[in-house]
């Protein structure tokens, strides 16, 4: 059979074959740019506030920092988790912070609210931190189930006093964290402890949901009197607990140096 017997039997056999490979390619390259247009689509603004919000859920510990550095840093448990919901689509987180061999006795807790930055600021996201007011009915929220939780509106009725608000933004690429930020300049009033007049604070929020946070306090001269010096808390999420870590000596240090410690690093439940 000769090399144009296709064409001879069927005159348009070859353009159609032809056409129809075009076709073909073109419906990929097509498709293949509306994919490649779906996952290059920049986030919209609650987009970031939802990865920031689930950035800073779950159980995190200081565990590895305090290996590191044990005359800074303790080893402290950080949980936050979803609380509520406000009606502008605001995630409300619920945190608290214990030492590890304390989880049932936290020392902080707050609520958190994450939220788009207004769009007049140069930021991405929000973060609020605010008091509770029925603070002894939160402790250990996260742990119980969920049927024995405040319900959502008790939990937007005790929201307290504002404290802070950190504005949050994207990280440039090659960055470890993907977003960062602080309170503004020159902080929020603060009189909790140690003379202080106001407070600042720092947050970072790297990959795999690793959590920075820096809180100090200072007076009118603008002395630290609250507060860690020697860099923010890093928290790592919660690894596969073993029996022996309960006997860790990060958990348990002595005494006299814990409480001489304690006063002064922490802000302790005001």
């Amino acid at each position: 059979m000769g090399p144009d017997s296709d064409s001879a039997s069927n005159p348009n056999g070859g353009w159609g074959g032809r056409a129809q490979g075009l076709f073909v390619k073109a419906a990929v390259l097509i498709g293949g740019a509306v994919l490649l247009k779906r996952l290059t689509k920049s986030k919209t603004r609650w987009d970031h506030a939802r990865i920031v919000a689930d950035s800073l859920s779950g159980e995190k510990f200081s565990k590895e920092q305090a290996s590191r550095d044990p005359d800074n840093f303790f080893n402290i448990r950080m949980l936050t988790c979803p609380a509520a919901e406000m009606v502008d689509g605001s995630k409300l987180l619920y945190l608290e912070q214990a030492f590890w061999r304390t989880p049932q006795k936290p020392f902080r807790q707050r609520f958190y609210m994450v939220k788009p930055c207004p769009k007049e600021l140069k930021c991405d996201v929000e973060v609020s931190s605010y008091a509770i007011r029925e603070v002894e009915e939160y402790k250990n929220f996260c742990d119980r189930p969920r049927d024995q939780r405040p319900l959502p509106e008790e939990v937007i009725g005790d929201i307290g006093e504002h404290l802070t608000t950190i504005h949050l933004r994207r990280c440039d690429r090659g960055k470890r964290c993907l977003y960062e930020g602080s309170t503004p300049p020159g902080g929020f009033p603060n009189s909790w402890q140690n003379g202080a007049t106001y407070s600042t604070s720092e947050l970072a929020v790297l990959k795999n949901n690793e959590i920075h946070t820096w809180d100090r306090g200072f007076d009118d001269d603008g002395n630290q009197v609250w507060g860690v010096k020697a860099g923010p808390y890093e928290f790592k999420p919660a690894p596969s607990s073993s029996y022996s870590d309960m006997f860790s000596p990060l958990n348990f240090p002595p005494q006299q140096f814990f409480e001489k410690r304690i006063e002064g690093s922490f802000v302790l439940q005001e």
